[in-house]
């Protein structure tokens, strides 16, 4: 009987602790951006949420890119209702950006933006786990 309450236990604290992941934790599928796109892992880093690339790919499969392991979705932070700000690194041109992220069940709608955030390009990434 206290295996059985013990397995219980250990079952509830598990699905407490997955419930409580935020949203936007987890592996991302980036746009295609110049011919290129990657597999982004979003998680907790301090109080807010970062991504680190993880993998990259072309046309003609994954390759080994140099930005492989660097911040792409830096200090993002909720503000409610599956939004959240921060900034975002744009490897193509190496800028920080205003970064704005929408979620919308397994799908982001990421924003890099300039003049204090009026002017905004923005691509859809899709989750792929977590």
């Amino acid at each position: 009987m206290k295996t059985k309450l013990w397995a219980l236990a250990a079952a509830g604290i598990f699905a407490a602790s997955a419930a409580m992941a935020d949203e936007i934790e987890g592996v991302w599928q980036t746009e295609p951006d110049d011919g290129a796109f990657a597999m982004v892992e979003i998680s907790p880093c301090g109080d807010a949420y970062c991504g680190h690339i993880r993998r990259t790919f072309t046309s003609d499969g994954e390759y080994q890119s140099e930005n492989i392991g660097k911040m792409l979705v830096i200090d993002m932070v909720p503000v409610g209702e599956g939004a959240y700000e921060g900034q975002v690194w744009r490897p193509s041109n190496d800028k920080i950006y205003i970064g704005k992220i929408n979620i919308d069940g397994t799908e982001m709608k990421l924003r890099g933006c300039v003049a204090g955030g009026l002017l905004c390009s923005s691509q859809r990434w899709v989750k792929l786990s977590g």
